[in-house]
């Protein structure tokens, strides 16, 4: 058995949902699938940091309501351990009413939830897609479900899975480069309130953020793969004494750390984000590093700027409109991607020389205020030519 959408879109994450909700204002009929169960609890440690730009642009799909809980970030403190030097960017420099805001993923994924059902999207939970097809007049993927495998069509077809659906697509390669480290995470309470301010710290053992998370902090830590699995499996008070060390005492006495979770990292990106009927958003485009958290504000432009390349082509999937697509995020994929892996290898390495220039640098920004609105500018809403 065959249905027909004008638009699929495989994955029901925030990007997959941004989009879902975009082109069908649009007046297209999308079908977004979804491999989860739609009562499934969402079991995902991660509290994300999202850009007042990506707020913004939840809050126009009607995914942010007003009891959505999330911590605003009003300032963002750069720093290394053991050298001087440092970057705080805040809300004034782009005369915001915040930088952006802090919120648990399975919060954000019931907002958007709330709002496909009120815009009338349809959702095929429990729907695993197996394989995907490019043809002349429309694209086609192959699913299972608990009733059985199917065959969908739709005009277009969107990728916003993981990205190993497009490696089975004419042109598309996806480059990729394993750090061989993990990300730990864990809730942190300091002595001192966050009171708005989230912390980037260049620390000898791996970059750390601290996200300011209602009165407590969440902690994205990059270890090498044996420290993360040693950290995640090692007393309260082995961490609590490393990110001590490496944080210092800008919010004072670090109390407690919470439970642990970790989550290997690398760098994949594909060749294009196009092919044929097929395009690509979101993690399926390109998935990095998570040091200054751009992934997801990056995928939610994505998401946009796919809707954007679409408005008024009658058909959904106009080679026309998914080149004008490919064109507009070649500059804001490849920039901030470019940007995370760099960070990665600039602060790889604590030579002194290299921490002093470093620490030159920082301080260059700090105190350039054109060049720290600028900077602020790219990691708020983006690099747009």
């Amino acid at each position: 058995m065959s249905e027909h959408a004008d638009v699929l879109i495989v994955g029901g994450g925030p990007v997959g949902a941004l989009a879902a909700l975009r082109l069908a204002r649009q007046g297209r009929s999308v079908m977004l699938l979804e491999a989860r169960a739609k009562d499934a609890e969402v079991r995902d440690a991660r509290a994300l940091a999202l850009s007042w730009h990506s707020r913004r642009l939840l809050e126009e799909a009607g995914a942010w309501p007003a009891d959505l809980p999330a911590t605003a970030i009003d300032t963002v403190h750069v720093s290394q351990q053991g050298s001087c030097g440092r970057t705080r960017l805040d809300r004034e420099d782009l005369d915001l009413p915040h930088l952006g805001a802090v919120v648990d993923y399975p919060a954000l994924v019931a907002g958007l939830g709330g709002a496909l059902e009120q815009a009338g999207v349809q959702v095929r939970w429990q729907c695993r897609v197996t394989a995907v097809k490019s043809l002349s007049q429309y694209a086609c993927a192959e699913v299972e479900t608990p009733d059985g495998r199917l065959l969908l069509t739709g005009s277009l077809l969107v990728l916003a899975e993981g990205g190993a659906l497009a490696e089975t697509l004419p042109g598309i390669r996806r480059l990729t480069h394993d750090y061989h480290q993990c990300a730990v995470l864990a809730e942190v309470e300091t002595e001192l309130p966050p009171q708005g301010v989230a912390y980037e710290r260049f620390a000898h053992d791996g970059p750390f953020a601290l996200l300011p998370h209602g009165e407590r902090y969440m902690l994205v830590w990059t270890r090498s793969q044996a420290d993360a699995e040693r950290l995640a499996a090692a007393d309260e008070a082995v961490l609590r004494g490393e990110l001590q060390q490496a944080f210092g005492e800008r919010q004072g006495r670090i109390l407690s750390v919470g439970p642990r979770s970790t989550f290997p990292l690398a760098l994949r990106q594909a060749s294009q984000v196009a092919s044929g009927r097929v395009a690509l958003i979101g993690n399926a485009a390109q998935t990095m590093h998570p040091v200054a958290a751009q992934g997801l504000n990056l995928g939610l432009r994505d998401a946009v700027g796919l809707a954007d390349a679409l408005e008024g082509a009658a058909d959904a999937g106009d080679a026309r409109a998914l080149k004008r697509y490919a064109a507009s995020r070649k500059l804001d994929s490849r920039a901030v991607v470019g940007f995370t892996h760099g960070l990665i290898k600039l602060f790889d390495g604590h030579h002194p020389l290299m921490n002093r220039l470093r620490g030159v640098g920082m301080t260059a920004l700090d105190t350039l205020p054109a060049l720290r609105r600028k900077f602020a500018g790219h990691l708020v809403f983006g690099v747009r030519g």
